[in-house]
């Protein structure tokens, strides 16, 4: 089991839904299942880890794209994370977990 995210034009996720995992056989005209998912008003369809948070896998494996998506969430290209809506104007964003933390 898998899980995706669907990114808008202005990389935000839209969308969050369990498919298949990557290791299924793909349909032969698809290179990957994010391309098989992404609908064609999407900027993109990507997976993401549910037992990623805060920059760490919460079994001990690696983490995958900083933390798990959530509808509202940006996704940032350079950073290949998934950043969540920033709750308060002042905070900031700590590069490490790319989450929102306050000022110090």
């Amino acid at each position: 089991m898998a899980h995706y995210a669907i990114i808008d034009h202005n990389n935000i996720v839209t969308q969050v839904f369990v498919g298949k995992d990557e290791n299924d056989p793909l349909p032969p005209e698809y290179s990957s299942w994010e391309q098989y998912y992404c609908p064609p008003n999407a900027k993109a369809c990507l997976r993401t880890s549910y037992n990623t948070v805060e920059n760490k896998h919460k079994n001990g494996g690696i983490p995958f794209r900083k933390n798990y998506a959530g509808i509202g969430y940006t996704y940032d290209w350079q950073r290949d994370a998934f950043i969540p809506p920033k709750p308060v104007e002042t905070y900031i964003l700590d590069e490490e977990t790319c989450n929102w933390k306050p000022q110090e």
